[in-house]
């Protein structure tokens, strides 16, 4: 098994279901394989081709509607819109495997899994979307987070520091509160569903946290110092409403670093 033809394979599948499944399949490969055959036949792809289905249809954040809770489309929307999330987490891991190649093979191997797993969030999710009656695609949704795989291709440390340290990590804050409102629905079903992602998002947020550290110290750079010049020149907040502080150092980030992102989203705010 050649990892990167079998990777640029399910990157560009565009069904759903299939991309799903041969995730899995890729993960479980992986796992039975002691060393994994990485020579290189062919570069990488532009991240413009990863696979996605025709629908749902694209708008920018601005355009997607807010819907009410308390109606069967609505809630309906807000589950769909964390499908959609998951989905593009499916083709970001997918990517990061597929497209550094420079790393050692434990980074292919922790994003396959990453990839896995974000799979089978994205079944779940979706389960719970076809159980009100909808499905993956019946509602518009926006492309922000595959926008960032495009900003960050030609650098690893960009990818690892803007993706799981930043786009990531801010699901760690919103699932708890989105998960109340889910329980006060009485939808057990889905908070079941939430806990399993919201517990193993925690360790995809390490694993960037991991490799964005190694980066660094490969680099000689200050790891705290670069993260807060990449937020600066790609103007990314960090803190909106809740900030779910033992989430963030379950998944590495220090109490300093913390401290030190609270501080910077503090200034940035009272410039705004």
């Amino acid at each position: 098994m050649q990892i990167y033809s079998e990777l640029e394979a399910v990157l560009l599948c565009d069904d759903v279901a299939e991309k799903c499944t041969r995730a899995h399949a890729l993960q479980a490969a992986c796992v039975k394989t002691e060393t994994l055959n990485r020579a290189v036949a062919t570069p990488p792809l532009d991240c413009r081709y990863a696979g996605r289905p025709s629908k749902p249809i694209l708008v920018p954040p601005s355009a997607v509607k807010n819907r009410k809770m308390t109606t069967q489309e609505g809630y309906a929307a807000l589950l769909h819109a964390v499908c959609h999330i998951e989905f593009n987490a499916i083709n970001l891991a997918l990517d990061a495997a597929y497209r550094f190649r420079r790393l050692p093979e434990s980074f292919t191997r922790d994003w396959i899994r990453v990839a896995a797993e974000e799979a089978k969030h994205f079944g779940l999710m979706r389960a719970r979307v076809q159980s009100l009656g909808f499905d993956y695609g019946d509602f518009p949704a926006h492309n922000h987070l595959w926008d960032m795989a495009y900003k960050t291709a030609f650098d690893p440390l960009l990818r690892m520091a803007l993706v799981p340290r930043v786009l990531e990590a801010r699901g760690l804050d919103v699932t708890p509160p989105m998960r109340a409102k889910v329980a006060q629905r009485g939808d057990e079903a889905t908070c079941a569903v939430l806990d399993v992602i919201y517990r193993e998002e925690v360790g995809h947020v390490r694993v960037g946290n991991h490799w964005y550290q190694y980066l660094c110290a490969a680099r000689n750079l200050d790891p705290m110092t670069v993260f807060r010049r990449l937020l600066q020149r790609y103007d990314l907040f960090i803190f909106r409403g809740h900030v779910n502080m033992d989430a963030r150092e379950q998944a590495g980030f220090s109490a300093f670093e913390l401290a030190m992102l609270a501080d910077f989203e503090q200034q940035r705010s009272s410039q705004i």
